[in-house]
């Protein structure tokens, strides 16, 4: 097994469960010291009320073959992210790696509900949990990155760029929370430039997340078993993982500052597969096939 981030510090913000459990699982896999965090441990949960914790990510970075860290904190509290980054500072004296998956904001919309009919506070605390965390999180960890030059800051999103910008995304507040990490990506890679640091947008396709899997009552393993057709392009999170691995262990990542980017993009890239050996090419899917409301048909996708 190669080992190209070995020596390598990241912070995986948001890696309780979904991309950011496999964003930090492919880090440890190829080698780095992976700090997770989220608000659900063994002990206490959030409320959500899910099984996952950041326990068993860490513990699942260390068996891949990196350093797991586990550390609870809200992302919505300036003074808990300062701690982690003043202990990552303390213990490693640098960080490599900012992956800003945090979102926490299941059950925070509606679906294709106007404005003036959407619960305002329910809008603003989804604005919060994915725009006002990331902010806090990169406003402390920032100077730790930009202290060596080649650091890497990842803002995970849903859809791309181009994609979103032709697109309503199921609500004005999921709309602007989206758009909003896109934006953030871009100026921070005017921002980190001059210090030899990259920032980019990354979005999975359809993923196939721990709460996926129980919205259809299927598993890894039999999720082939749903009806809905388009299912079958659906990707797991190690996919975005590798994506993200493969971002910070590459030499010319700046190439990519201010972009966004896709898990079935960069596979083309990168040449990396999916946890089934296949290579989803989801937007173009999407654009090709689903949106113009063809028969669902992988063929040429994946």
């Amino acid at each position: 097994m190669t080992t190209p981030l070995s020596g390598k510090v990241a912070l995986v913000a948001g890696a309780t469960r979904g991309a950011g459990r496999q964003i930090a699982v492919q880090l440890g896999a190829a080698g780095a010291t992976v700090y997770c965090t989220g608000r659900t441990t063994r002990t206490q949960q959030s409320e959500y009320q899910r099984p996952e914790t950041i326990e068993d990510t860490a513990e699942l970075v260390t068996a891949a073959g990196g350093t797991g860290i586990a550390i609870q904190a809200d992302h919505l509290d300036p003074e808990q992210v300062r701690g982690v980054v003043e202990r990552i500072d303390a213990e490693q004296r640098r960080l490599d790696v900012l992956v800003n998956d945090i979102w926490g904001g299941e059950g925070s919309f509606a679906w294709d509900k106007p404005l003036w009919e959407d619960d305002l506070e329910r809008g603003l605390r989804l604005l919060r949990r994915q725009v006002e965390t990331h902010v806090i999180t990169s406003h402390a960890a920032l100077p730790l990155l930009v202290r060596k030059p080649g650091g890497l800051v990842v803002e995970m999103t849903d859809g791309t760029a181009e994609y979103n910008a032709q697109r309503y995304r199921v609500s004005f507040f999921y709309d602007l929370a989206k758009a909003s990490v896109l934006r953030m990506a871009f100026a921070l890679a005017h921002e980190l430039e001059p210090h030899g640091a990259t920032a980019v947008a990354l979005t999975p396709g359809w993923m196939r997340s721990e709460v996926m899997l129980e919205h259809y009552g299927v598993t890894e393993d039999t999720w082939h078993d749903v009806t809905e057709p388009h299912f079958v392009m659906s990707e797991s999170p190690v996919y975005v993982g590798r994506a993200v691995a493969a971002l910070a262990a590459d030499p010319d990542v700046a190439r990519w500052n201010g972009r966004s980017l896709s898990s079935g993009g960069l596979a083309q890239e990168y040449g990396f597969t999916d946890a089934d050996g296949s290579r989803p090419d989801w937007w173009r899917y999407d654009a090709e096939v689903m949106t113009p409301g063809r028969p669902a048909d992988p063929t040429g996708y994946r």
